[in-house]
């Protein structure tokens, strides 16, 4: 598999305007049986029940009547099992996908052969779901090109509901620029086309990739290189006389320009190349403000307060200066995240008061250091710090719940507890300026 792989990405690399025609061989046993291995056996099931271990009763079995029915051209995808799960920072709740487990392994197969594909051509400034990128790279670029340009505006923009108004008809086109095999072509339609049962009713997908499945990402990424992508490096930016860049994690993106007209240019512009392919602009999350080494200054000169901020993968960017007058851009946790954490981590110790001390503790060091992991960045020390205070003060409430008495004083719950079993500190894992 990886020699195919890696062959199909040295032929796409040498030869931009090849069309592969036969990679629907790649999904075969022994792929499968390798996907099989790395799938988590703990995954919610589809609509059919069916566990890894279930399905693994009769691997070889299963699996060799599943790319026999692919050469017949019957096998057609279960509809996804839909559930909602709760939306970082408001009351909504996110729909979510569940495929059944063997339509799991031919995404999987399946995502590994598009990612062979379209890694090579996809463009710099895309970051989200794609190998060795992660939302760090991202803040790291964005970082990058707000410092080393003559940056003056930013342009935040928000898609209304993305992953619901993919064009089916639009996204098979973007991948016929570089598939002309009709049997993986015919794969891809079925997935999109498979549709979801939700209460034990089935409904239509006639537009929109389902999150969930795990070839919904690397979708998405192809429709956004073409809708997106593409045209801000090909048109936006050969318009534009000052700087101009975009840093893209999904359908989140922020774009950066020297000049204020050319970036109210580009928002008015995007209005209409998304209502081509279908998508639209939240106006209510879209703005453009004055951002960058040059802000303050100019909206000092005019009687303005400082510049405004904007949050981008749960940071907010604010613009800040070193202790020897240098810009830099400063990043603290944003509110809304914040917010979510809080209640998060509340919930958690609630449901879990009545368990043993230590195992509290263990679990708690677990999911703060995960918090640590992604929040401790350059800058944002006091942010993750205040947090860990904020959950151990939870923590001895908590404690001191679980019966009518008082369980411990602070002294005591410093002594007797943490003394012993201690709370992991605050720790920054990414330095964004070396």
């Amino acid at each position: 598999m990886e020699t195919e792989l890696k062959r199909i990405a040295e032929l796409v690399s040498k030869k931009p305007q090849y069309k592969l025609q036969t990679i629907t061989h790649l999904i075969n046993v022994e792929n499968l049986t390798e996907s099989n291995r790395k799938m988590d056996g703990n995954k919610a099931a589809g609509v059919d029940n069916t566990t890894k271990a279930e399905y693994n009763g009769n691997l070889e079995g299963n699996l060799k009547q599943l790319v026999a029915r692919m050469k017949r051209q019957q096998y057609k995808p279960q509809p996804s099992r839909r559930v909602f799960i709760p939306k970082d920072g408001s009351n909504k709740l996110r729909p979510l996908g569940i495929p059944a487990y063997e339509d799991k392994l031919v995404q999987s197969v399946m995502k590994q052969v598009l990612n062979a594909i379209y890694e090579p051509i996809f463009l710099d400034c895309s970051y989200g779901f794609r190998p060795e990128r992660n939302q760090h790279d991202a803040i790291i670029a964005l970082n990058d090109r707000i410092v080393g340009t003559k940056t003056k505006y930013v342009v935040e923009v928000d898609i209304r509901g993305y992953f619901d108004n993919v064009d089916h008809e639009w996204m098979m086109k973007f991948i016929q620029e570089r598939i002309s095999d009709p049997n993986f072509l015919r794969l891809i339609t079925r997935f999109l086309k498979a549709g979801i049962m939700e209460e034990g009713k089935y409904f239509d997908t006639d537009k929109g990739a389902a999150q969930g499945g795990s070839i919904s990402p690397i979708l998405s990424n192809v429709y956004l290189h073409y809708v997106l992508d593409l045209w801000f490096e090909k048109v936006i930016k050969k318009q534009c006389q000052g700087d101009a860049c975009m840093v893209r994690f999904a359908d989140d993106f922020i774009c950066t320009f020297q000049n204020k007209n050319e970036a109210e240019k580009f928002l008015n512009s995007l209005r209409e190349r998304l209502s081509k392919f279908g998508l639209e602009i939240a106006e209510e999350k879209t703005k453009i403000i004055e951002f960058g080494r040059f802000a303050e200054g100019n909206r000092k000169e005019r009687g303005e307060g400082k510049p405004e901020k904007f949050d981008f993968l749960g940071f907010t960017h604010i613009c800040g200066k070193t202790r020897e007058g240098k810009f830099i851009v400063k990043r603290i946790t944003s509110k809304k995240k914040l917010k979510v954490k809080r209640t998060v981590m509340r919930k958690w110790l609630k449901q879990n008061m009545h368990e043993p001390v230590g195992q509290i503790i263990k679990k708690l060091n677990i999911k703060l250091v995960g918090h640590f992991r992604y929040y401790g960045i350059s800058g944002n020390f006091n942010q993750i710090n205040k947090f860990r205070y904020e959950v151990i003060g939870r923590l001895f409430w908590i404690l001191n719940r679980r019966s009518q008495m008082r369980s411990y004083t602070w002294e005591d719950f410093n002594n007797k507890i943490l003394a012993k079993m201690p709370i992991k500190p605050a720790k920054i894992y990414v330095n964004l300026y070396s």
